[in-house]
């Protein structure tokens, strides 16, 4: 099992569960020439300015890993996985692959790929996890994902750990995909998806087991709004446990924040949906 449960009496532990990644990544340093620091601006704009509440810098030090979501320009080049390791900026685990050329990359793992693994981006690429290849190339019925929004742009959607989309269909340029939401939408057939699950699926299972841990991972502390001043919010003030005393639920700006649809009525995009995501209750 993936997942290890910390044995401790302490009440910051007795409660946590994280992903075991001796078992599942391998022991070795990042490649060096893929990794870059980048600036610590969490939830500052351009001129330094907060403008996001409830996050700040992680604690810790982090190299940001270069990831290629594109392959394109190593298309037809056959690959082999020298490593899987972990990525402290995503929840899935990535994976170096080294080509026939010589040039090393890192890609998103997905489920089930092992170190030695050949994979390739080609139009014909055999139907295998971890190959890269167009929607009109795939069955119906497979498990994909890093799919391109638009052709050529590179992987936007299902890039999260565990997550997944299914091939439902083609009809005439356009492939039919049942998203992880439950969302089932049109992508031109021409864009590009790899075949199989998202590594890591076990990330949903972790228990912090304390606030510590949240904020090592660049959360502060979310305050209730019934908890302020009622300068502070429209939920503040009040004797005790009181009720909200707006008829909408709201922000703290006073923006409806419930029953209001957020989607702008006139998105291009809206024509490509067949089905909206499943809303959660």
């Amino acid at each position: 099992m993936a997942l290890k449960v910390v044995k401790s009496r302490g009440p910051g532990k007795r409660i946590t569960v994280f992903v075991d990644k001796k078992k599942l990544v391998s022991q070795t340093e990042p490649y060096k020439p893929l990794l870059i620091s980048l600036k610590k601006r969490t939830a500052r704009n351009n001129m330094g300015r907060i403008t996001t509440r409830f996050r700040k810098n992680p604690l810790h030090r982090r190299l940001y890993r270069l990831v290629d979501f594109y392959r394109l320009n190593k298309k037809d080049i056959v690959g082999k996985v020298e490593t899987i390791e972990y990525d402290p900026s995503r929840t899935a685990f990535i994976m170096l692959v080294c080509y026939k050329d010589g040039e090393r990359r890192y890609h998103l793992a997905q489920e089930g790929i092992k170190v030695g693994d050949e994979i390739i981006c080609s139009e014909n690429a055999e139907i295998k996890v971890g190959n890269r290849l167009p929607l009109k190339n795939i069955p119906i019925g497979t498990e994909i994902s890093e799919i391109e929004l638009i052709p050529r742009s590179g992987a936007k959607l299902i890039r999260s750990a565990g997550s997944y989309g299914v091939l439902m269909g083609i009809e005439s340029n356009y492939a039919i995909i049942k998203m992880p939401s439950g969302e089932i939408r049109k992508i031109h057939k021409e864009s590009y998806a790899t075949i199989g699950r998202v590594s890591n699926p076990f990330n949903r299972l972790k228990k912090l087991g304390k606030a510590g841990r949240s904020s090592y991972k660049g959360r502060r502390p979310k305050v209730r709004g019934s908890a302020m001043n009622p300068r502070d919010h429209p939920y503040g003030g009040g004797e005790g446990k009181t009720t909200r005393g707006t008829r909408k639920p709201k922000d703290k700006w006073g923006n409806v924040t419930g029953g209001r649809k957020t989607r702008k009525k006139r998105k291009p995009s809206s024509s490509l949906i067949i089905k909206r995501r499943i809303k959660k209750k």
